[in-house]
């Protein structure tokens, strides 16, 4: 982040043809399908593991903000949910969820994936986008691996988001922290002057307990195989700071069969070790104080399909 950031900087102070541009803000929601790369983005542009990345698809459930900040403004990105098609009840809130972010933005970041061809759920996205292509930027990602379609792609968004202005699509990994830079400073150009939304020091807005159990389903769904990890959330059932530097949590996995709940907890409880182990280490790299963290596993059975549930996760 700080190479980010230092470039960022460097590029508007040496630039001699533009006038100084002010203090700019904006909040710029992410779209893209599954596996995009848009939480991949998020955590390289602050520096921070703000959203949980994982080979899974589907792995964001929820509206993810992530703050950049820099000599020219602030960005408050909102990763979202995989935008593709299905009929599910879960899958069909999430769908919302990005409809919704899109409304209240100020600028959209689509990140494409180069290594898939643009089928029927980039027309759906491209379907959404078409009334926002005044406030577009698009970023081409995976260009770093072997034969990326970059022309196929940029044939795909000619002919579904016409006025997207051709500096406004950008190549990039978001993986390898390439083109990072230059994405950013599209998506600066477009912001307008105004207040900061989050103080300088703020990376993210999550509350404790999100993040806590965001860790844990991101350990626990790259441990899993097929669909478990999409049968998991986790629970925070307490939560107490017992002292300035030690925090104490009870967590608990949910999952929506028996048979899942014996491959979490694994032969000789291993598996929920590892994972509670796992989260420990990832929870002290971002907090500055120990979280001491009792993990146990429940069955709530389909839990996917109780909109009570469903409410109370996907916000």
């Amino acid at each position: 982040m700080d190479k980010i950031i230092e470039e960022i900087e460097n590029s508007a102070e040496n630039s001699k043809a533009q006038p100084p541009v002010g203090d700019k803000t904006a909040l710029v929601t992410i779209i893209g399908r599954p596996s995009a790369g848009k939480s991949t983005f998020l955590n390289t542009a602050t520096g921070e593991p703000v959203s949980i990345v994982s080979a899974v698809p589907q792995t964001t459930r929820n509206a993810i903000r992530g703050i950049v900040n820099t000599s020219l403004g602030q960005l408050v990105f909102v990763d979202t949910p995989g935008y593709h098609d299905s009929e599910k009840k879960m899958n069909l809130r999430m769908r919302n969820i990005v409809a919704d972010q899109l409304k209240d933005s100020d600028l959209i970041l689509y990140i494409i994936d180069t290594t898939r061809n643009c089928a029927e759920e980039e027309r759906l996205i491209a379907d959404l986008l078409e009334a926002h292509q005044e406030k577009l930027v698009i970023a081409l990602n995976k260009v770093d691996a072997p034969r990326p379609l970059r022309e196929h792609a940029r044939k795909f968004i000619k002919a579904h988001l016409p006025a997207v202005l051709e500096d406004k699509i950008l190549e990039m990994s978001a993986k390898n922290d390439t083109g990072i830079n230059e994405v950013l400073k599209a998506l600066y150009s477009m912001a307008k002057v105004a207040p900061h939304l989050y103080s300088e020091d703020f990376y993210t807005d999550q509350e404790v307990d999100f993040r806590i159990a965001e860790v844990i389903r991101e350990q626990a769904i790259n441990r899993l195989d097929q669909e478990v990890p999409h049968a998991i959330y986790v629970q925070i059932a307490d939560l107490e700071k017992r002292s300035p530097t030690k925090m104490w949590c009870r967590a608990f996995l949910c999952v929506e069969k028996e048979s899942q709940k014996g491959i979490l907890i694994g032969k000789g409880a291993q598996m929920i070790k590892t994972i509670r182990v796992a989260s420990i280490k990832v929870l002290q790299s971002i907090f500055d104080y120990k979280i001491d963290l009792d993990l146990q596993v429940k069955v709530d059975k389909n839990w996917r399909q109780h909109d009570v549930t469903l409410n109370k996760l996907l916000k």
